[in-house]
């Protein structure tokens, strides 16, 4: 089992952290359309959970025994794509405390602290700038030019003009497209995280950046989908910037973010421009309170 591939453990982990004690599970055909895999995949969850003694299997009956700890699921490293893995290096990075504009950014560094070539390393970083965040100097170096209120603000424009859209167009999807099976299975994860929010709310930035990402999907434009990259990276990140009262801002968009699933599966354009609006605003503004010290001196 520790051989099966990235999509099978980021499924795993995605279904597992789902389950709830003494539920039954449905069918493998079901599973495979709910997380967007395919059934021997399904199988393959089903067939781990059973002997960590997580569900009870007796051929089509599939009760969960219990829920899953830490210790049952993969790892990070193992669910990651590289791509994941060079973000999350490089977001630690230049988010750390001693971080400031004009912090310099060498890729042969980063690509050893990562383990991985300086190739790779340099596709992310050249991608990544042409958002204004680092420049590009002479011998492989970058300068991290600095998260600055203004950056912030402009950032929020264009998400709001982007998921607006995007939101729109999901809310017009047929009923039998394989995002509304995505959709519900990420409103049973937010339910699944609200029941636990003590011991979950820090979960909750890669839960944010998976639904707001396949809201974007739905626009189907090519332009939203490669510059949401940024839009995602940073909203993902601001949550690890200023960990004050975290577990209340958490918990709270939690709630905007199910009110926006009820208006999205409601089909009502109205009700869905408004869950969207209410949600982004407040997304802003937690964005601005979030923002580093030395960014909002900077401003």
């Amino acid at each position: 089992m520790a051989r099966q591939n990235t999509v099978f453990k980021e499924a795993y982990n995605r279904y597992a952290v789902a389950l709830r004690t003494d539920t039954a599970l449905p069918s493998e055909p079901e599973i495979a359309a709910q997380l967007g895999v395919s059934r021997s995949t399904a199988r393959a969850i089903l067939t781990r959970l059973s002997e960590e003694g997580i569900i009870r299997w007796n051929k089509r009956q599939k009760i969960v025994l219990r829920q899953p700890t830490d210790h049952d699921l993969f790892p990070s490293e193992e669910t990651d794509s590289l791509h994941d893995i060079i973000e999350r290096s490089f977001m630690q990075r230049i988010l750390a405390d001693d971080a400031a504009p004009g912090m310099q950014i060498n890729e042969l560094e980063l690509a050893r602290e990562i383990g991985t070539g300086t190739t790779s390393v340099r596709e992310f970083l050249i991608r990544f700038s042409r958002f204004g965040l680092i420049e590009k100097r002479p011998n492989s170096h970058w300068t991290l030019k600095g998260f600055t209120r203004e950056f912030a603000l402009e950032l929020a424009d264009v998400r709001e003009m982007f998921e607006l859209h995007s939101a729109a167009e999901f809310g017009r999807l047929p009923r039998d497209n394989q995002s509304w099976a995505d959709l519900a299975a990420i409103r049973d994860e937010h339910h699944a995280m609200l029941a636990d929010i003590n011991q979950r709310f820090k979960d909750f930035s890669v839960l944010d950046e998976r639904f707001h990402l396949l809201i974007h999907r739905a626009s189907k434009n090519r332009f939203i989908a490669d510059f949401y990259d940024a839009i995602a990276i940073v909203f993902h990140y601001h949550y690890q910037w200023n960990k004050t009262a975290a577990r209340q801002r958490n918990e709270r968009a939690i709630h905007e973010h199910l009110d926006y699933i009820s208006a999205l599966e409601s089909g009502d354009q109205a009700a869905i421009d408004a869950a969207c609006r209410a949600h982004l605003h407040s997304a802003r503004q937690t964005l601005l309170q979030s923002l580093p010290q030395v960014a909002t001196e900077s401003a």
